[in-house]
């Protein structure tokens, strides 16, 4: 990952009023040059908050917001550097796509042959072409909302926000909004609020985890899901604990457990393990797949790490409120 941040949050305070608890506690967090994102929290864990302060629409209590080494945010200063997507973004439904994408070009201060290029980019990345030249009043919501995202990606943006830009689409155009942003990699830095964290998992490098306004943890998608630490077997029925105890035996410096949530008979149980920090998993997983054998036991899958749907479970409490 870069060294690098596009965006740095620094001890960020934000209260509604004075009775209420903090929407952000002191947040700090970064978010790497050319990488996409994650921002991953329950309701009430101040996401949008967050994007609001980014963005200039709220005031921060305290704390600061450095975006591209500028300082916070300044509309003439970061004029075409930086697009966003809200999470309910409101289209001028008079317009067509194609209008409305120049408009939103002329506001980043692009001449007319440049927004018209860019916008014909945009509506190609997310694949309205065959819409371009209809009013927005027409669009499903699924096609607004992809709308709104080539305007966020309008004229290739050095940061770009989104917040819940996979709500409310459809399995097809979802894979296709999932597509625009990974070929941003590289190009841009993505920061995507989602709920959807199989979404995330797919695409980001990086991921940051909130949690009643404070960051949790954060670090790339490896780290943060244990790739480099765990391994889950998916077996058929038979292991006995004979065989656990010969893994346990040849392998003595990892920890092998069986889930509580399937038994030994199950078809499918689950085995666990736990490696040592820097140990050759291409190695080990020969070991193990060698005594399951040897043992009769079937091998239906093999999976490093947790999803990030665990490690947030694990990291997290209880859902807040909005």
């Amino acid at each position: 990952m870069p060294l690098d941040a596009a965006l740095r949050i620094d001890g960020l305070h934000k209260r509604y009023s004075r009775k209420a608890p903090p929407a952000l506690d002191g947040l700090t967090c970064h978010f790497p040059r050319g990488a996409i994102c994650g921002l991953v929290g329950p309701n009430g864990a101040g996401k949008t908050t967050l994007y609001s302060v980014i963005c200039g629409f709220l005031p921060p209590g305290a704390g600061t917001v450095d975006i591209l080494g500028t300082g916070p945010f300044d509309p003439w200063r970061l004029r075409g550097r930086i697009g966003v997507l809200p999470q309910d973004a409101a289209l001028d439904e008079r317009l067509t796509c194609r209008e409305f994408l120049l408009y939103m070009g002329a506001l980043q201060g692009l001449d007319d042959a440049r927004a018209r290029n860019a916008a014909q980019r945009s509506i190609e990345e997310v694949n309205l072409v065959e819409r371009a030249d209809d009013r927005i009043a027409s669009l499903s919501h699924g096609m607004g909302r992809r709308l709104s995202a080539a305007s966020a990606l309008l004229g290739e943006p050095e940061l770009v926000l989104l917040d819940e830009p996979m709500a409310g689409l459809d399995p097809l155009q979802a894979a296709s909004l999932r597509a625009a942003l990974v070929r941003q990699r590289g190009r841009s830095t993505v920061v995507v609020s989602s709920h959807n964290l199989v979404e995330l998992e797919r695409i980001c490098d990086w991921v940051v985890l909130l949690e009643k306004g404070r960051v949790v943890r954060q670090g790339t998608v490896a780290d943060v899901t244990g790739r480099g630490l765990h391994v889950r077997w998916t077996v058929g029925p038979g292991l006995i604990d004979a065989t656990l105890l010969s893994l346990r035996q040849t392998l003595a410096d990892h920890d092998f457990r069986l889930d509580p949530a399937t038994g030994a008979d199950a078809d499918g149980a689950v085995l666990q393990q736990r490696t040592p920090p820097g140990d050759d998993l291409d190695a080990s997983a020969v070991v193990v797949a060698g005594i399951l054998a040897a043992a009769g036991v079937a091998i239906r899958g093999c999976q490093r790490g947790q999803s990030l749907e665990e490690s947030f479970l694990e990291t997290t409490e209880a859902p807040g409120t909005d």
